[in-house]
């Protein structure tokens, strides 16, 4: 501190601070800068952290595009500014730790005392099949997300009491792509009911399974601990309050 203060007063040509046995004295030098300069240190510190900086939020692709976007809408056009990230929920997790997120919309509930986690909606699973499906969806072609067929698996264990059969026929890693499929005949899958209701109620979708109590999974909206700044938790609250819709 003490070189940088002595390059300061070399580059102006002027004496900032009087050096005593018991610390330093600002010179009138000193307090003209201070009050020239303040300005736009306060400027450039509302740009680093201040309120009107964008929020950054992070969450799964398709509900990121389909509900949690909309939702936002109003704010954005208040003059929100909004930056988003897709991924999956233990790496985006991972980021809010590391503070590169205001907001994660997660799909797992988040351990450790490190977040603030809200519950925000549930989304319900449902085993679709392409409009005129007859065949038994047990047999038929899969068509997943990911090779390990994780939400199938979900499903197939907790509605059909076992395993589903071999591997995919066609892996898409989005959820929307795997709706394509579907639509198209490549097969049968597991889907949130959210993504697909308007297929559903068209009838171009089948649903091929209507269980007493389908598959559930709750989403949560997850913050740090410490008090949100105004953007992230108008986010919040926007999102809370529009899930009930949901």
């Amino acid at each position: 501190m003490t070189a940088q203060v002595r390059a300061l007063e070399e580059q102006l040509g002027q004496q900032l601070f009087v050096r005593r046995a018991r610390g330093v004295t600002p010179t009138s030098a000193a307090d003209e800068l201070a009050a020239r300069v303040a300005p736009h240190i306060d400027a450039l510190a509302s740009v680093v952290v201040g309120e009107a900086s964008p929020v950054h939020l992070a969450g799964p692709a398709e509900l990121t595009t389909v509900r949690v976007l909309p939702a936002l809408a109003g704010l954005v056009a208040r003059g929100l500014e909004l930056r988003v990230t897709f991924g999956l929920a233990d790496d985006l997790l991972a980021g809010l730790a590391q503070r590169r997120f205001d907001l994660v919309v997660s799909t797992i509930r988040p351990r450790g005392r490190g977040f603030t986690a809200t519950p925000l909606t549930d989304e319900e699973f449902v085993l679709v099949g392409p409009s005129g499906f007859t065949g038994d969806p047990r047999t038929a072609p899969l068509v997943a997300y990911a090779e390990d067929l994780p939400i199938i698996r979900r499903y197939w264990r907790t509605v059909l009491g076992t395993r589903p059969p071999a591997g995919p026929a066609v892996v898409v890693p989005d959820l929307r792509g795997v709706l394509t499929c579907v639509l198209a005949g490549c097969g049968v899958s597991v889907l949130p009911r959210y993504l697909c209701a308007a297929e559903l109620a068209s009838g171009e979708l089948v649903a091929l399974l209507e269980p007493a109590e389908p598959p559930i999974n709750t989403l949560f909206v997850v913050s740090r601990p410490e008090p949100c700044r105004a953007g992230p938790a108008a986010v919040r609250d926007a999102l809370l309050a529009d899930a009930a819709r949901w």
